[in-house]
């Protein structure tokens, strides 16, 4: 018999080898708004890997898309209005920052705290709408047995909001995060050790070198914060743990439970801290190389000749500011001889210089990437900062709200950024720390370092963020990689019960030996009077 060729076979044993990545069901339960984007991208190379993946929604969400040919949509109703508010809180968060142009001190105060009280009733409507959308869930009965059927091997989901934590839980499935911050804060923080001497706490805007008074207000906002978010998160899930699950199970343990933990920064953007074993590090896992242009922004940008290109854009919850702000922006833009990509929703300025091209929508990526871009003006998302550390593109930073300032931070720490207050801009404090970073070479030098710095890893971080999706897909679960602490009290972790029964054997045992000498010297004293007499 003639033999087969060894392409042939080659061929054949290909087509019949089972592969790690093929027949994945994967259950995602995402988080609308720009966590989405991140998870997109996830999906995508998920889905070009072969894996099924089913996508959980709520009706009135505005990013995830019911038809996709990436991912099969579930959608739950949703009490509604979600984004009016979000869009409503958006704009007043900005308002209350510029307001501290004119404000007095007190006032300047009572701005903040009516800002916290706003952003704590913002987040309370969040995790209720997101508490109803799980008893939705898991008293559909057919849904639920939908979701059995369905065999899911994993569920993958953002912690920011509770409850595809409770779903991969009721589901009894495998879990993975994909995660920054959660339902109580940082991740690192909930999971990982974190000592308050040098692990600065959300939006403190400190670094991993504190003062003695700067440690004084880490460890006053970390108590603080933490118990604000367990006010916020607490009253809506606490009762759906007690009623679906038991009175007796420990709402926390929902939230450490994920087999692995795929966090969204790495150590170019973070200070280095105690990790985790199933925590893996993806930061920069969205940026890819830059693609072209479209041809009328490429004309303009290589208009720019020697000088360059500034891009701006305030990302996509902020498309516009009063019109007080973008006039002295426009000025300041007007000054430069670089040419000015700017996306603005707002009114056009009237003092807009010929050298600045106003924008809808604008290829931040791209345009990140292009050889001519020379700074990035920005608000400080975590998307925007790491693609500009991908791109090695030094940045102004105009911080608005949430996680900002602390990223925008971390980069003026490592010499790469300039941060401005934006209450206090006007066209020559903008158009000073525009030329700071467009004429100190220190700044792209550094933005450089840690651009060469965070490419050079033996694997890219979306292909490892994949291999640990489906690591947990092939061994059913992670739970070898979980440390025991997510089980263990505050009393026990801290060994606060050792050190107490180590004072109370110390006291006993020096108790004992006092009384004994005490009783000697007695029986001695008697004796010496007796034999006195």
């Amino acid at each position: 018999m003639k033999a087969l060729p060894s392409s042939l076979i080659t061929f054949a044993l290909l087509l019949i080898q089972p592969s790690s990545a093929s027949g994945g069901n994967i259950l995602v339960f995402p988080l609308d708004g720009s966590h989405w984007v991140n998870m997109k991208v996830l999906i995508e190379e998920l889905h070009a890997k072969g894996h099924e993946v089913t996508v959980v929604r709520t009706s009135d969400s505005w990013y995830i898309s019911e038809e996709s040919p990436l991912y099969t949509s579930v959608t739950i109703p949703s009490p509604g209005g979600f984004e009016e508010h979000f869009e409503a809180f958006t704009s007043s968060q900005v308002e209350f920052r510029l307001q501290g142009r004119r404000a007095s001190f007190w006032s300047g105060i009572g701005n903040l705290i009516q800002m916290k009280r706003l952003t704590i009733s913002q987040f309370s409507r969040l995790h209720k709408g997101m508490s109803e959308v799980v008893v939705q869930m898991f008293e559909d009965e057919s849904l639920m047995q939908s979701f059995r059927e369905a065999k899911y091997d994993v569920v993958l989901t953002d912690p920011g909001v509770g409850v595809g934590a409770m779903l991969a839980r009721r589901l009894q499935l495998p879990l993975v995060f994909n995660v920054r911050w959660t339902i109580q804060g940082e991740a690192h923080f909930l999971t990982a050790p974190s000592p308050l001497s040098y692990i600065p706490f959300t939006q403190t805007e400190l670094t991993d070198k504190m003062t003695f008074p700067q440690r004084i207000k880490n460890v006053l906002s970390y108590n603080l914060g933490m118990y604000i978010m367990s006010l916020v998160t607490e009253p809506h899930y606490k009762p759906i743990v007690k009623k679906y699950f038991g009175p007796d199970v420990d709402y926390s343990t929902f939230f450490l439970d994920a087999d692995i933990w795929l966090m969204r920064n790495d150590f170019v953007f973070e200070f280095p801290r105690p990790t985790m074993p199933n925590i893996i590090y993806m930061g920069g896992f969205q940026c890819k190389p830059p693609k072209p242009l479209p041809a009328d922004l490429e004309e303009f940008v290589q208009s720019s000749g020697d000088h360059g290109v500034i891009v701006m854009t305030l990302g996509t919850l902020v498309g516009k500011l009063p019109q007080d702000v973008s006039e002295e922006i426009a000025a300041a833009f007007a000054q430069l001889p670089q040419k000015v990509v700017w996306r603005y929703l707002g009114q056009r300025p009237a003092n807009l210089g010929n050298n600045t091209l106003m924008v809808n929508w604008l290829p931040q990526k791209d345009l990140l990437g292009h050889p001519k871009t020379r700074v990035f003006v920005t608000h400080g998302g975590t998307n925007g900062v790491q693609e500009a550390i991908y791109h090695g593109v030094p940045v102004v930073g105009l911080p608005l709200f949430f996680d900002q300032p602390d990223n925008l931070c971390r980069i003026r720490v490592k010499g790469a950024a300039v941060i401005l207050d934006i209450a206090e801009l006007d066209r020559h404090v903008f158009a000073d720390a525009l030329k700071t970073v467009l004429y100190d070479p220190s700044y792209k030098e550094n933005m450089q370092r840690l651009s060469r710095l965070s490419r050079d890893q033996p694997m890219g971080p979306l292909e490892q963020a994949v291999f640990w999706i489906e690591y947990v897909i092939r061994h059913k679960g992670a739970r070898h990689l979980q440390t025991p602490s997510t089980d263990m009290s505050w009393c026990v972790y801290t060994c606060v019960d050792v050190v107490a029964a180590l004072f109370v054997l110390v006291f006993l045992v020096t108790f004992t030996c006092i009384s004994l000498v005490r009783l000697l010297w007695r029986i001695v004293s008697v004796g010496r009077k007796v034999k006195h007499e």
